[in-house]
């Protein structure tokens, strides 16, 4: 497999709740599907509307309110150019920057995207150990 995507359903905190990894070759959208389809959509009741970016605008907004009946807000890029932190997708970047801190998700090393996914889910274990130990530590003091 050349090259590969990841796709995230993270929470507000940026905490993982799916992961999903397949060919680069495969439309932003479609994988956003291929995720939604992998829940079990009866574990996520209060889960109402998704932010995303631009990639998965139009028919992936139109087949997920179809489907589930949740909402997709696109996050675009503001006019005028620069650098600007988007409002909500810089918590799904901030998750992948967590997860660009371990050494097996630093690359395209694993030969199975399921082994991707599942080194991604060991690795956000590990950043919710280290939360749950700062704050044992601050409710210790």
């Amino acid at each position: 497999m050349k090259g590969r995507k990841r796709h995230l359903l993270v929470d507000t905190t940026g905490l993982i709740l799916k992961a999903l990894v397949h060919a680069a070759d495969i439309q932003d959208r479609d994988g956003g599907r291929l995720l939604v389809e992998s829940l079990n959509l009866q574990d996520w009741p209060r889960l109402k509307k998704l932010w995303a970016d631009g990639a998965y605008s139009g028919s992936f907004e139109d087949w997920l309110a179809e489907r589930t009946g949740w909402t997709v807000e696109i996050v675009g890029k503001e006019p005028g150019g620069g650098f600007h932190p988007l409002p909500r997708r810089w918590v799904v970047e901030r998750t992948f920057a967590w997860l660009g801190k371990f050494r097996r998700l630093s690359k395209d090393y694993e030969a199975l995207p399921r082994s991707e996914e599942t080194w991604i889910y060991l690795a956000m274990t590990g950043v919710m150990l280290v939360r749950l130990d700062c704050a044992a530590e601050r409710i210790a003091a």
